[in-house]
C-alpha cells in the first residue's frame, strides 16, 4: 500500500464507517471536470416533459438483453413517466421487448444532461454512474453485475440513497417493486440530495490536488 497517499472519489458521507482507515486513505468526491466526454446525438424534441426514468447498464458490460427487456416490462405500466434506456453498441432495440410507447432507446447519451431531468436512475452501480447520479441528487435502483458494482450497490443501500437487487436474483417483477419503493419513498430523494450537497461543498478534483500536493511536498 502506499505510504504517500490513497486517494477515493467514494464521498466519506457514502462509505461504511470504519476505524481502521490508513491516515494516508483520503475520501474527496468525484473528479468529474464535464470534459472528455463522448457526444451524442440524443433526440431531445422526443422528451415529453413527464417524470424521466433513466437507465444505463454502463459501458463494459453492456449488452444484456434480459436485463433491458426487465427493465422495460417494470417501467411500462407506469402511466405518466417516461424510459430512456442507453443500451450501447452490442445490443439491437428490436431485441428488447415491452417498450413503452414514448421510450427513448439510443446506443449511448448525454448521462449528465438526462440525469438533471431524472426522477430516478437504474444503474449497474457503476462507480461513474453512481456518483453522476448522486452530484445531481437522483436516487438509484441498482443492478449490479460484476467487479466493485456489489460494493457500490451495498453502499446505494447502505446509506438509503436507493436500492438494489444482484442481476441473479434480477425479474421485472421485483425491479417494479424496488422502483415503486424508492420513487414512493421521499427517504431516497431526501437522501441523494443529502449527498449532492456534500458533493457540491466538498469539490473533489480540488480536495484531491491539495492530497497531492501535500503528498509529494508540493509548495
Amino acid at each position: 500500500m502506499s505510504e504517500l497517499a490513497w486517494l477515493t472519489q467514494t464521498p466519506k458521507e457514502f462509505d461504511f464507517k470504519s476505524p481502521h482507515w490508513p491516515s494516508q486513505f483520503h475520501h474527496t468526491g468525484p473528479f468529474h471536470d464535464g470534459l472528455g466526454r463522448i457526444k451524442s446525438d440524443f433526440p431531445w424534441h422526443r422528451l415529453t416533459g413527464e417524470p424521466l426514468v433513466y437507465a444505463s447498464m454502463g459501458t463494459l458490460l453492456n449488452g444484456l438483453e434480459s436485463v433491458f427487456s426487465a427493465i422495460a416490462q417494470a417501467v411500462e405500466p407506469r402511466r405518466g413517466m417516461q424510459l430512456v434506456l442507453s443500451i450501447g453498441h452490442s445490443l439491437d432495440s428490436k431485441q428488447i421487448s415491452s417498450l413503452p410507447a414514448n421510450c427513448i432507446v439510443v446506443k449511448n447519451a448525454p448521462q449528465v444532461e438526462l440525469l438533471k431531468r431524472s426522477a430516478l436512475c437504474i444503474t449497474h452501480a457503476g462507480l461513474n454512474t453512481m456518483l453522476e447520479a448522486l452530484t445531481q441528487g437522483v436516487p438509484m435502483v441498482a443492478i449490479p453485475v460484476s467487479i466493485d458494482q456489489p460494493g457500490v450497490a451495498a453502499r446505494i443501500a447502505y446509506t438509503k440513497t436507493g436500492a438494489y437487487v444482484p442481476i441473479q436474483e434480477m425479474t421485472a417483477s421485483r425491479l417494479s417493486a424496488l422502483i415503486d419503493e424508492v420513487l414512493s419513498n421521499p427517504e431516497y430523494r431526501q437522501n441523494a440530495d443529502n449527498m449532492k450537497q456534500v458533493i457540491a461543498e466538498t469539490n473533489g478534483l480540488e480536495k484531491a490536488v491539495d492530497l497531492m500536493e501535500q503528498a509529494f511536498n508540493l509548495a
